[in-house]
């Protein structure tokens, strides 16, 4: 079976978003690498060299969620929208709260975490770094 993990882009907040959701899921970082380890760096500028070239956060056995910074002087351009969310699916109301909570923290609720007509617990929010969540418990 095919195995998905998101993948998410920032305009030099990758680190720091993902201490956060390494704070909310707990584990350990399975690969770290900044921008200034790479060849060619040199040309970069200081911010450039700080930025995450690639960060891995294991989310569970079949969930890895990925990120990287946008390089401005490579022509990178970051624009945050509305055409992705990320839908997890836990394992009960309580793993489902605990994530709303942890996650949602000094973001916006879209709709709070609430028993739906469909028969799920469900809930979704834009995190503080502009990233959009869906926190479902229920048909799978």
């Amino acid at each position: 079976m095919n195995k998905f993990h998101p993948y998410l882009n920032f305009d030099g907040q990758a680190e720091e978003a993902f201490n956060f959701y390494k704070s909310v899921f707990g584990g350990d970082f399975i690969f770290l690498k900044k921008m200034g380890e790479a060849p060619g760096s040199e040309e970069l500028c200081e911010d450039e060299r700080n930025r995450i070239m690639h960060i891995a956060l294991p989310i569970n056995e079949h969930t890895i969620l990925m990120a990287s910074d946008c390089v401005p002087s490579a022509g990178h351009v970051l624009n945050l929208g509305n055409n992705m969310y990320i839908n997890i699916a836990a394992e009960s109301r309580e793993e489902a709260d605990r994530l709303f909570n942890g996650l949602s923290a000094e973001g916006n609720i879209e709709m709070p975490m609430e028993d739906q007509f469909w028969g799920d617990y469900f809930g979704s929010f834009k995190d503080k770094f502009g990233i959009q969540w869906m926190i479902n418990f229920g048909s799978y």
